[in-house]
């Protein structure tokens, strides 16, 4: 059974990602790519669709209370309340046909700023680490092939352990063609083999086969290491090379020494924005300079329910502000590789802009459900595509937009092709602004004029005329210049307007609307309207009472109307969402409520698990953590609140240091 989500950890190579349980288990793989079907999908289902499973061969027994004693209050944590060895000291461990058992590790962290895992467990014997780690495929050049490695290293004393590995590829429905193959040295080596893949398992213990499921039990002493790894080749290719597992891991950690040591950024919250700035290049495909929302599909939003999604690929607008922080940070690379991927992906039509793609720019993301696999916690359907792809997002040109001219801001070397692209959006803008849309939360249901999405259109025109005011002969003929000027004030007025309620004095979710948004807490962040505009303190202040969870979270909109029924095409609620809720720590901090912003940002940090990382949303009923895992979505707000919060004193009146919002801030005119 999968743990919970925040129980899990996150290893890889910039071109796929694993998931580790607690227990030591790999319960989510996909190969060789973030969006290829996974090996191990126990994650949606159960140990019957796939894991590797490492950790003591020690079925610890449970004490139970004794009879005159009350018994224990349950720990807050349950992941705490590990079984404890009977008095007796009896060891039972499992017979030859059971994975190890599913016991929490005692302690756990990333080797320094790495993606280096590294889990103990404490048990009679002694205590043992697991080491886990994905050596990054930029290091073996153009030609490697994705690794998992283990390291099993004896700490104290002698403890027995177990590997317990069950591949099942196509996402748990396929059992492979598993055999040994002979080596010229006498040794030899396992294969699992199904259709077009095949999965090389190299370790240091005798293997064994029981019920289609590899074993290997061995015992470690304090000081050795046995190392096991499994690597992906196309099956009609030779084997792979056996891996250099110690070499490997030396140089995966060196690899990550010198990327965290790019970081410009030096505040009092280096060690949150550290590892979400690791966390998003994990979860860049390095070959293209695509960025994944999530490593994962289908970890619900409402346990038990159907807001279950796709997140493997590459959102536009996930992208765009996941650029926008490397740059602020120091990472041009990644800024210059994501927009090379951009052009590539949008190619010479910008007027049928996608929302996403797949992470080499693939257009087609058709969605299904796989019926064979049970859902996490039972949450259906597990979907694998994503039809949003063909929704129409206004607000998606805006967040290009802003990031293309944030390159140019910050001075990433010129492209001209970056520089044509964003005049042909804008052209595209000038005639389909005023069109409904499905808007920035891709609602199942009707389209609607969101102000939002209204908003990033006003940026994506601001922005533009901004760079052609700094490079007059770069600026079109025929007087476009002078006309966009115009469009971005009517769009402005259009949106003050239709999307503001003077009575409740808040900005809604969409025109003659009476619902909020939380999206709407961008207006003073993307310059639209200043800080201290009273629309926007009392938008952020209707938020906070309408929107906000008993914690002080922050729902993205209200999912049901005043008669119960659902607004957004689907059944079931949604947890807080998390970038929302940085944004509201923004907010809070521009109009001067520092304070306030810092203790919300606090709380916010304090829902991050025991390594940083963060899912989609926060729910405040089961206080856990849901949806997709890690979020890109959630680690970038983290990142830019981070940044605010640094550089604030007492009222901040800037989206950034010398930013758009500063400069509109004394010029924008109130309609």
């Amino acid at each position: 059974m999968a743990g919970r989500i925040e129980d899990y950890a996150l290893i890889g190579d910039m071109q796929t990602a694993a998931l580790v349980s607690r227990d030591g288990a790999v319960d989510w793989l996909c190969l060789p790519r973030f969006d290829s079907p996974a090996v191990f999908a126990g994650l949606l289902g159960t140990d019957e669709h796939g894991f590797w499973r490492i950790g003591p061969a020690e079925a610890v027994a449970t004490a139970l209370p004794h009879p005159a004693t009350a018994p224990a209050a349950e720990p807050a944590d349950p992941s705490a309340a590990r079984p404890r060895l009977a008095d007796t000291g009896d060891l039972r461990v499992p017979p030859p046909t059971a994975a190890a058992p599913a016991v929490p590790a005692d302690r756990r962290r990333y080797r320094g700023d790495s993606l280096i895992l590294e889990q103990e467990w404490d048990s009679q014997g002694g205590t043992v680490r697991v080491i886990d780690f994905m050596p990054p495929r930029p290091l073996a050049g153009k030609d490697a092939v994705p690794q998992v490695i283990r390291i099993v290293e004896g700490v104290a004393g002698t403890v027995r352990m177990r590997s317990a590995l069950r591949m099942r590829f196509s996402y748990g429905r396929v059992v492979p063609w598993v055999h040994r193959v002979e080596q010229p040295d006498g040794g030899h080596r396992t294969v699992a083999v199904a259709g077009p893949d095949s999965v090389w398992l190299d370790g240091e213990a005798d293997t064994y086969g029981r019920n289609l499921t590899t074993y290997a039990d061995f015992t470690v002493r304090a000081g050795e290491r046995i190392a096991f790894a499994l690597t992906w080749q196309a099956s009609h290719l030779e084997q792979p090379t056996p891996p250099d597992a110690e070499g490997l891991l030396e140089a995966t950690a060196d690899f990550w020494l010198d990327w965290v040591g790019q970081c410009t950024y030096q505040g009092p919250y280096r060690e949150a924005v550290v590892r979400s700035l690791i966390t998003l290049k994990g979860l860049t495909y390095a070959p293209t300079g695509g960025i994944v929302a999530a490593p994962t599909t289908s970890l619900p939003e409402d346990i038990g329910g159907e807001r279950n999604w796709d997140y493997r690929y590459t959102w536009l607008r996930d992208a765009a502000i996941t650029l926008s922080s490397l740059l602020r940070t120091g990472y041009r690379d990644e800024a210059k590789a994501w927009r090379e991927w951009l052009l590539r992906a949008v190619a010479g039509d910008p007027e049928n802009l996608q929302i996403m793609y797949g992470i080499a720019g693939e257009r087609e993301l058709t969605e299904s459900a796989l019926d064979w696999l049970p859902g996490y916690e039972g949450s259906q359907p597990v979907r694998v595509g994503n039809g949003a792809a063909g929704q129409l997002q206004l607000d998606v040109y805006g967040e290009v937009v802003e990031a293309l001219h944030l390159a140019h801001m910050t001075g990433l070397v010129r492209n001209d092709h970056a520089h044509h692209l964003q005049l042909r959006l804008i052209e595209y803008l000038e005639d389909h602004w005023t069109e409904p849309d499905e808007g920035i939360w891709e609602v199942r249901g009707p389209r609607r004029h969101f102000v939002h999405s209204k908003v990033m259109a006003w940026v994506a025109v601001d922005r533009t005329i901004k760079l052609l005011e700094q490079t007059p002969e770069d600026a079109p003929a025929g007087g476009q210049l002078e006309r966009w000027r115009e469009l971005r004030d009517t769009i402005h007025r259009d949106v003050c307007e239709r999307g503001y309620d003077p009575g409740r004095n808040t900005f809604t979710q969409y025109y003659g609307g009476k619902e909020l948004d939380a999206s709407l807490l961008l207006i003073p962040q993307v310059g639209f309207l200043p800080p201290d505009d009273k629309r926007v303190i009392g938008t952020i202040e209707a938020i906070q009472r309408e929107l906000s969870t008993e914690d002080g979270f922050v729902l993205r909109y209200p999912t049901h109307d005043e008669s119960g029924n659902n607004v957004d095409g689907l059944s079931g609620h949604e947890g807080a969402f998390l970038a929302c809720s940085f944004w509201l720590a923004d907010d809070l901090a521009m109009i001067g409520r520092v304070q306030e912003a810092r203790e919300l940002f606090d709380r916010l940090l304090s829902l991050r698990n025991d390594l940083g990382l963060l899912a989609e949303e926060w729910d405040p009923r089961l206080k856990r953590q849901v949806g997709n895992f890690p979020q890109a979505f959630s680690h970038v707000p983290l990142i830019d609140t981070a940044l605010r919060l640094t550089a604030c004193g007492g009222a901040y009146l800037s989206a950034q240091p010398d930013g758009p919002a500063a400069e509109r801030a004394g010029e924008q005119a109130t309609v």
